[in-house]
């Protein structure tokens, strides 16, 4: 039998993006503590993400064109992997988050080592998509939309989006 490398590009993606969320979950964590939330967007649920970005825009009155540019860069791509992580201490009392002890931070503010596990996840992420040969681009305004929409886990205040494609130019290149 023969096939196209069209009609398996979808479940290819799919694929590697499990990969990618398994590499993401086992990735080195402040004190070992996992607080990151890792999903897989694709079809209806990935179309939603574009129209809520579309929608942000549209609220800002116009304030925020890099949602819609960012909107047509997930439409037309495959999936999209999201994370998140919760803003809750890790107890190390470090200050880096502008106080001085886990303790007097404010709920809403995060903890640091929370931030910088997020991004161990994302730069885990980047390095396996780019070793599969997946054309991908870090996007903060994803992770927002899917925070707005509900998507995560109460105390999930930061997130972010890798919309993923395979398509013979870089879709995530040339943007305007």
């Amino acid at each position: 039998m023969l096939k196209k490398e069209e009609e398996i590009r979808d479940s290819a993606i799919l694929d590697i993006a499990q990969e990618v969320m398994v590499a993401i979950r086992t990735a080195p964590k402040t004190r070992g503590l996992d607080k990151l939330s890792i999903f897989v967007a694709d079809g209806a649920e990935k179309d939603a993400i574009a129209a809520k970005l579309v929608e942000l825009n549209e609220k800002s009155g116009g304030g925020r064109p890099s949602f819609a540019r960012d909107a047509k860069n997930v439409q037309d791509a495959q999936a999209v992997i999201l994370i998140g992580v919760t803003v809750e201490p890790f107890g190390l009392n470090c200050g880096y988050c502008g106080y001085d002890t886990c303790a007097e931070k404010p709920n809403a503010t995060p903890c640091a080592f929370a931030s910088i596990d997020l991004g161990i996840g994302s730069g885990v992420a980047a390095s396996l998509l780019g070793r599969k040969h997946v054309d991908n681009r870090l996007m903060f305004s994803i992770g927002y939309a899917a925070l707005r929409m509900g998507w995560f886990a109460p105390g999930v205040t930061q997130a972010l989006g890798f919309p993923l494609s395979a398509s013979g130019k870089n879709i995530f290149f040339d943007r305007k």
